[in-house]
């Protein structure tokens, strides 16, 4: 589906401001990302594959349907790309500044610097996107789509024009000479996973739940339901406090009693309200919509609730221990695992496995975010060398990693495949060995950066913690903050080079 040229806004002109360096450097940077979206073909490939998203959305929903399908006017079309356009800048510009919506909204109504990068900034009036249209523009696209803006601004990152030098404004080309990878930990958004908590969550859910359906029109008979949430709130505490007293095994066991006979009886009423709501459901002023969205929440925590009832007796009561694969880690996110860093300031973390891989200046060439437990970083490698080839139709000259990276097989596969093996070896003497080697060393030295650029990632683009629920959404919310982050390394090194023509001169 093809773009239809607009008429241009009439625009504001921001003010010139005077004395801060870092305004400075923040708006050079933006007048950098944003003429790389226009002149790249960025920002316009984002709208087509939109426009054709949208297009077979329609077509199969009127399929479904069985009405014929009204394709898009003129008009509609010009108002959807504007509306496309904005979400790419607002995207980009929110994990450039504040990660969440609401701060950015307000933040974005403050700064005419950030709405003339977003669009908005029209000459009759600005209209700031709200909260809600933020999560709809973050929400827009699929992972898979924004991948491909990524991997066609490197591609173009590492390309030479020869009329031009680059189309990015780079004085040369990025070489695929090295490549660096590690893996990190992105933390879900969580309670500290305390089996009696559990229990709390389910029971102020399912309440909670009950509260809804019953402002809306239908009752069944049970006690005060606020009456629930002070009972399971007042053992938590009594839960909280027993750790400090002498008996404190016994206690808690006697809590946590007390809190399993609860939970069960808040279920039982939550089952019924579940069954009246799908049966009488016209009888409330509820759309299909929310009632769909109700049953959905009471059905998860509902099944959920007695495996949490029993893995808290076994881990409390039984004093026995729980696997890791077996444990239920939260009742809202079943795709989070506990993760053993052996850091020193984490045992433990609890989320899912995030792969990186960077070239040697920085530019984030691949990256995968693991739904299941990881497999192990050797096959991650491999796996990431593929995704790769894939990409750019060819392999790193050189591959390194930590030790965890290096296997057997993995150093088969580079000899075979002509790439150098600069991964550490596992065993200390083969180390010292190979420290001799020249290239060998400076790829371990270089490796250390790669730590620093996952720290840069998760603290400055993801946000810690990374607030986005459910795996699909926080799998979105990585391709976007590695999309923000390549461009923003591009236009500094753009920057830079521009910097270096003018001392020429």
């Amino acid at each position: 589906m093809k773009i239809i040229a607009e008429q241009l806004d009439l625009r504001r002109e921001l003010t010139v401001v005077v004395g801060n360096v870092d305004y400075e450097e923040f708006l050079s940077r933006l007048e950098w990302v944003d003429m790389m979206l226009r002149v790249s073909g960025l920002e316009a490939e984002f709208v087509e594959m939109l426009l054709e998203e949208y297009e077979r959305a329609g077509m199969e929903e009127a399929l479904r349907s069985g009405h014929e399908y009204r394709p898009l006017s003129g008009k509609e079309q010009k108002r959807y790309q504007k509306m496309c356009r904005k979400a790419l800048r607002c995207n980009i510009a929110r994990q450039l500044t504040e990660k969440e919506y609401r701060p950015f909204s307000r933040r974005l109504a403050e700064s005419a610097l950030l709405q003339k990068f977003c669009l908005i900034d029209r000459l009759e009036e600005i209209r700031v996107p709200t909260k809600s249209t933020l999560e709809r523009y973050d929400k827009l696209a699929a992972e898979k789509e924004v991948r491909a803006l990524v991997n066609q601004l490197n591609c173009l990152a590492m390309k030479e024009i020869p009329e031009v030098g680059t189309v990015l404004g780079l004085e040369k080309s990025l070489d695929l000479d090295a490549y660096f990878s590690d893996t990190t930990c992105v933390k879900a958004n969580i309670h500290f996973p305390v089996d009696w908590v559990l229990l709390r969550d389910g029971v102020k859910t399912l309440i909670k739940s009950i509260l809804v359906i019953r402002r809306h029109g239908l009752k069944h008979r049970m006690p005060e339901p606020e009456g629930f949430i002070r009972g399971i709130n007042r053992l938590s505490i009594e839960m909280t406090h027993a750790r400090r007293k002498e008996d404190s095994k016994k206690v808690r066991k006697r809590i946590l009693r007390k809190m399993k006979k609860l939970s069960r009886l808040v279920r039982l009423h939550a089952t019924r309200y579940h069954d009246a709501l799908e049966r009488r459901w016209k009888e409330t002023d509820l759309k299909e919509g929310e009632k769909r969205q109700i049953l959905k929440r009471l059905n998860s925590i509902i099944k959920q609730l007695p495996a949490a009832i029993k893995q808290a007796h076994e881990r409390i009561i039984g004093e026995r221990k729980v696997e890791n694969s077996e444990k239920i880690l939260s009742l809202y996110d079943p795709d989070i695992h506990v993760i053993v860093r052996k850091k020193a300031e984490a045992e433990v973390e609890f989320g899912n496995t995030l792969f990186l891989g960077e070239q040697r200046n920085g530019l984030v060439i691949d990256w995968k975010l693991l739904r299941d437990q990881s497999p192990g970083d050797p096959k991650l490698l491999r796996e990431s060398m593929a995704r790769i080839h894939g990409v750019f139709g060819q392999y790193p000259n050189k591959a390194c990693g930590d030790r965890g990276f290096q296997s057997q097989d993995n150093g088969t596969w580079l000899k075979k495949e002509g790439i150098y093996d600069g991964l550490c070896p596992r065993n200390p003497h083969e180390l010292k060995m190979r420290m001799k080697d020249e290239d060998f060393s400076e790829l371990q030295k270089r490796r250390g950066q790669t730590e620093g650029r996952i720290g840069i990632l998760k603290n400055d683009f993801l946000g810690r913690p990374l607030r986005s629920k459910g795996f699909e959404h926080r799998e979105l919310a990585v391709a976007w903050a590695v999309l923000a982050h390549n461009l923003w390394l591009i236009a500094g090194l753009a920057m830079m080079a521009d910097k270096e023509k003018k001392k020429a001169a």
